[in-house]
């Protein structure tokens, strides 16, 4: 079929109550919540994991960033398919996988059928939640829209940061050497139960928004091998000495995919087709300098969680529960300020984006000096203050710009645009997880069997923490010379 697109509506927010268009949101962001915790909860567990089923460090990469890779790799050609069909049908389809990968994970008798089970978790996980951010472009409009997205960041906040708090609960409460199978229980009544509520409430496609498009199957698999390409190199990067150099040149497959992938959607798109990914949609400057904040940030602050995470049990030894809480201050404080970086942004725009940013480095740059320099009983506690000045800008930063971000994409892109600017976020995290947390190992390897060892954690910890920060002063600098308005145009 060719591409042949009515008009889109001019208000999304007309197409169902105030009443139901809330419920869908709470199970749209019910649904966030959960796949984002599972990023973020599986950290603690990684030592437990080691010890129950064994492996060495690039398994335990792959349980965090094949995740992401997976993520990654199922985003866009999932946002394209729920705006062309129906982001309802494939929310449930992705939520279903995402359920039935849990239990393959919570059941793993292997640590190669773990690595399997969270690549398909990422995969579900990457169909459901592109849908999540187009449902919320089509039930809400304006300051509504605002006020959803700030809802949104602080709940999303709350995952990230309290994911490693539940995760160590998770753990004590189920003991050893089995603790972690909890980590992906959990996920089984919940997502069920969310299922549920998903077929009763989520809207269905309204019939001025359809698009009635031949689907780019070759656009499609070309951006599958670019992402790939771009992704594994980093996926597989420990630390360790065993290291291969030859993963790099994965990055030629990358850049290869990445100029056949233009050649072929411009081919594709003037031959009257809808391409994969709509470039028209990066001459929107709110669009592509939110994607780049975003891409930034994202490759600094979970690696940062990850390392703080790393260093309290493996360096100060505590148990996986306590580690956890140390990232509490951070989900409190950017809920608060997410819920209110939704209202504020619609007056101040790009600039609470960038007094954001500032505090998110003041806050997690203080966790240096803590580590170097205070008496070991106190590092947790000021690393939790740290981190809750972190989360004050944080709130400021993650659901005021993904409003700037989508606030000029037509409703009929706004899962396919929500999925490229996710690509981003995942990539970020799987460079910037790469980039720390081997150089965290790294220093371990070289300077374990000549220090003590809180000096050589500390030092791995701060140098680790010093890479993260570079990434975060990337994403400082585009906002800063961020050239769109600073409020929407809405």
């Amino acid at each position: 079929m060719r591409s042949s697109r009515v008009e889109t509506m001019s208000n999304p927010a007309t197409s169902a109550n105030d009443k139901t268009r809330w419920e869908a949101f709470a199970v749209c962001v019910a649904v966030a919540a959960l796949t984002i915790l599972d990023l973020s909860k599986i950290n603690v567990g990684l030592p437990t994991i080691e010890h129950s089923l064994g492996g060495g460090p690039t398994e335990l990469q792959l349980i965090v960033a094949g995740y992401a890779l997976a993520f990654g790799l199922a985003l866009v050609p999932a946002g394209r398919l729920g705006d062309i069909y129906s982001r309802k049908v494939f929310f449930v389809i992705g939520l279903s996988a995402f359920v039935g990968s849990s239990i393959l994970c919570a059941l793993a008798p292997t640590i190669e059928v773990l690595v399997v089970g969270r690549m398909l978790q990422g995969v579900a996980a990457g169909i459901h939640m592109p849908q999540v951010l187009g449902l919320i472009q089509q039930l809400f409009h304006g300051k509504d829209r605002g006020k959803a997205f700030g809802l949104f960041g602080a709940i999303i906040g709350l995952s990230t940061a309290f994911g490693p708090t539940l995760g160590g609960i998770l753990i004590g409460v189920g003991g050893e050497p089995d603790g972690w199978r909890l980590l992906f229980w959990m996920n089984v009544p919940l997502g069920v139960l969310a299922l549920i509520f998903a077929v009763r409430l989520l809207p269905g496609r309204q019939v001025h928004e359809r698009v009635h498009t031949e689907l780019d199957l070759v656009g499609i698999l070309i951006l599958g091998v670019g992402i790939f390409g771009l992704m594994l190199p980093f996926v597989l990067t420990t630390g360790s000495q065993d290291d291969d150099p030859a993963r790099w040149l994965w990055l030629i497959v990358f850049a290869l995919a990445a100029i056949a992938f233009v050649v072929w959607e411009r081919r594709f798109l003037s031959a009257g087709k809808a391409p994969v990914v709509n470039f028209g949609l990066f001459r929107l400057a709110s669009y592509r300098n939110g994607i780049l904040i975003a891409t930034s940030y994202f490759a600094a602050a979970p690696a940062i969680f990850l390392l703080t995470t790393l260093y309290m049990q493996t360096g100060l030894g505590l148990a996986a529960v306590y580690s956890g809480m140390v990232t509490i201050p951070f989900a409190l404080v950017s809920a608060v300020t997410s819920w209110y970086g939704g209202k504020l942004v619609n007056h101040y725009g790009r600039k609470l984006v960038l007094i954001g940013l500032v505090l998110v480095f003041v806050g997690f740059g203080l966790s240096i000096p803590i580590v170097m320099l205070a008496p070991q009983d106190a590092i947790p506690w000021l690393l939790a203050a740290a981190l809750g000045v972190a989360g004050a800008g944080g709130g400021f930063v993650i659901s005021p710009n993904q409003t700037l971000t989508l606030t000029d994409v037509p409703v009929v892109h706004g899962g396919v645009a929500g999925s490229v600017a996710q690509v981003g976020q995942r990539v970020g995290t799987a460079i910037g997880v790469a980039a720390a947390v081997s150089t965290f190992y790294s220093t371990v390897y070289r300077e374990g069997a000549t220090a003590d060892r809180l000096v050589v954690y500390g030092d791995a910890f701060a140098f680790g923490i010093a890479v993260a920060l570079g990434l975060l002063l990337v994403s400082l600098v585009f906002a800063v010379f961020d050239a769109r308005e600073t409020t929407p145009k809405r």
